[in-house]
């Protein structure tokens, strides 16, 4: 008897939770984005208002943990050129903010949903110029044109449905079964699945500001040059082999450019040129 009623109590689960699933094919055949430039179609299940919050909180929470550049020529050319990327990026009109971060030993740089760009110290010397600032900044405000933490929100929800779903159909298993399963499921979904996604989002992300760095007038070219130096950077610290990896490596990175850059070119030549600045490193 028991048994019975636990099967029923399952039953109505399991009910429940396809009931859900069929709910959200419905909203996600509803709400397919597509990505600027590439045109790649995406999943999101935030909207860009909670995104848009969610970014100026983390971004406020950020900024009370790190210390600022007082640097006026760091400050004055991230936002030279944060300017002229953003003018041109598929966005809405986003409160933009941008913030030089002090950390000569973090070779980074970040943008948060809403239009929050912040650059670390330690990558400036590397941009070495507006142009390298520009595949930076560009590359990041891709990020936020694309939705990709939107993205990335909804990825993760619907990996734990999945998870969910797993362990509903599971739960008359032996416990010991059920643990080996999900940590397998939750490897699977890591390597198979979340850390491809991620690369491939900064991939899209290199394209999109590639172009978008051109129709700012900015020489695409140039990106070469900085990923050169990046990778002369930072060519002492280790690196996980790419498929372990969240960001391509820096080979395919620069195969990628070369082959973007005729689409970028095509924007460049009919750009209004920007000065390719020099940026004094002190």
């Amino acid at each position: 008897m028991a048994e019975t009623m636990f099967g029923a109590k399952l039953d109505k689960k399991a009910g429940v939770f396809v009931a859900v699933i069929l709910v959200l094919c419905v909203f996600l055949l509803l709400n397919c984005y597509k990505a600027p430039v590439t045109g790649r179609s995406q999943i999101i299940l935030v909207s860009s208002e909670q995104a848009a919050q969610m970014g100026a909180v983390a971004f406020r929470e950020l900024l009370k943990k790190e210390e600022l550049s007082n640097n006026p020529i760091y400050n004055e050319a991230v936002v030279r050129v944060g300017k002229r990327i953003t003018r041109v990026a598929d966005t809405p009109n986003y409160n933009w903010e941008y913030r030089v971060i002090k950390g000569d030993d973090k070779i980074n740089a970040f943008a948060l949903p809403g239009g929050k760009i912040g650059v670390y110290t330690g990558i400036i010397p590397i941009a070495k110029n507006d142009a390298g600032l520009a595949t930076i900044i560009g590359h990041e405000v891709a990020h936020v044109a694309a939705r990709h933490g939107e993205e990335r929100l909804s990825v993760g929800i619907l990996a734990e449905l999945g998870a969910a779903g797993l362990g509903l159909a599971l739960s008359r298993q032996d416990p010991a079964v059920v643990s080996a399963v999900m940590q397998a499921f939750g490897i699977g979904v890591t390597i198979g699945g979340i850390l491809p996604f991620s690369r491939a989002q900064e991939a899209e992300a290199d394209r999109i500001g590639l172009v978008y760095m051109a129709k700012a007038g900015y020489d695409p070219r140039e990106a070469l040059a900085f990923w050169d130096r990046m990778e002369e950077a930072t060519k002492n610290k280790p690196h996980p082999p790419e498929f372990l990896a969240t960001h391509p490596s820096y080979g395919r990175r620069k195969s990628n450019i070369r082959m973007w850059l005729p689409e970028a070119m095509f924007y460049y030549e009919r750009s209004n040129k920007a000065p390719n600045l020099l940026i004094s490193l002190r």
